[in-house]
């Protein structure tokens, strides 16, 4: 009897395992064909980088060809109209940018897209803090300093940015509000010749990002003032942040993050948001991350759409407020 009952609860026991479990579905199939990821923004920036890094991670875990794309223009707005527009076969990704998911709803009227209907968040890749530079030779040693030269000369301290209505442009305008400053803004087509002209002194101040600004820090020829975010930026341990020098809450960044099309399937989009969650952990793209400064890496679907709802509400108020059009 006691044998017949041992080999019942063995019997019972394999069972159960044989079953599956339930509330854990099976993993949704990966698309067949090569899978696109488009940035837009042109070959060799920072957000062409880390969507190269993390293709051949991707393309290593996924076993497919996993092809970066550039669809550069219009502030990244041209590579999200394009995939806002595509099936939601999880053949088309997009490397989401503060630029076209976070800014561009309230600056552009006429959107040919919604940031926020149009795509299915993934995950987010990383934020990076913005550096407030100047030239060393410029005598401006602290935020404080610079504070006070804008005060000393109202309109006329020179701020370059990356154009109206980037990123950059933002965290100024941000900063000019709160110090109740008036300053010069010079903007540009893009972050590298804004930083040729910073270099040469032909203007004073700019903000940057922090995968543009670390190798000038680095060697000298630039100075940073203060970082852009609510904690100090980890590869710059000693330079304050704009919140703790008297502006509390001041917190801007450049992001990245991976969206796909909004008719993808949501189980793919947890398949998609588990692998890409593993790559960003692995111990060499962390490495990678930490050199372009990126933070805030992985999480979930949910914590992403979130985030890029309070962004868009955030930079729309902003521009409403100082009256920001794409051509002013």
């Amino acid at each position: 009897m006691q044998c017949n009952r041992r080999q019942w609860l063995l019997a019972a026991t394999a069972a159960a395992a044989a079953l599956p479990v339930q509330g854990a579905p099976p993993a949704a199939a990966l698309p067949s064909g090569p899978i696109k990821l488009v940035v837009g923004f042109p070959p060799g920036g920072g957000t062409d980088i880390l969507a190269r890094l993390l293709a051949q991670k991707l393309q290593v875990l996924w076993g497919r060809t996993v092809i970066v794309e550039n669809r550069a223009g219009v502030s990244g707005t041209l590579a999200a109209d394009y995939v806002a527009k595509q099936p939601g076969d999880g053949n088309t990704l997009l490397l989401a940018h503060i630029s076209s998911n976070g800014i561009a709803p309230g600056l552009f009227p006429k959107l040919g897209y919604s940031a926020e209907k149009d795509f299915a968040p993934i995950t987010m890749v990383g934020a990076t803090p913005m550096v407030l530079l100047c030239r060393p030779d410029k005598g401006l040693r602290s935020l404080e300093a610079l504070v006070e030269a804008c005060r000393q000369r109202p309109g006329r301290v020179s701020f370059g940015s990356a154009g109206t209505g980037s990123a950059q442009h933002l965290a100024l305008e941000e900063l000019r509000r709160r110090a109740g400053i008036d300053v010069l803004h010079v903007p540009y087509k893009g972050s590298a010749p804004m930083v040729t002209d910073l270099l040469g002194g032909q203007i004073e101040c700019a903000f940057e990002g922090m995968t543009t600004a670390t190798p000038y820090l680095k060697s000298g020829r630039l100075q940073g003032l203060a970082t852009t975010r609510l904690q100090r930026a980890k590869g710059f341990p000693d330079l304050p942040t704009i919140a703790e020098k008297g502006f509390a809450g001041y917190d801007a960044s450049i992001w990245f993050a991976l969206a796909a099309p909004a008719a993808m399937p949501a189980a793919l989009v947890q398949r998609m948001n588990a692998d890409v969650n593993q790559v960003l952990a692995s111990a060499d793209l962390q490495a990678k991350l930490s050199e372009f400064g990126a933070e805030d890496s992985g999480g979930t679907p949910e914590r992403l759409g979130a985030f890029m709802r309070a962004e868009q509400a955030r930079w729309a108020k902003l521009i409403r407020e100082a009256k920001i059009t794409p051509d002013s």
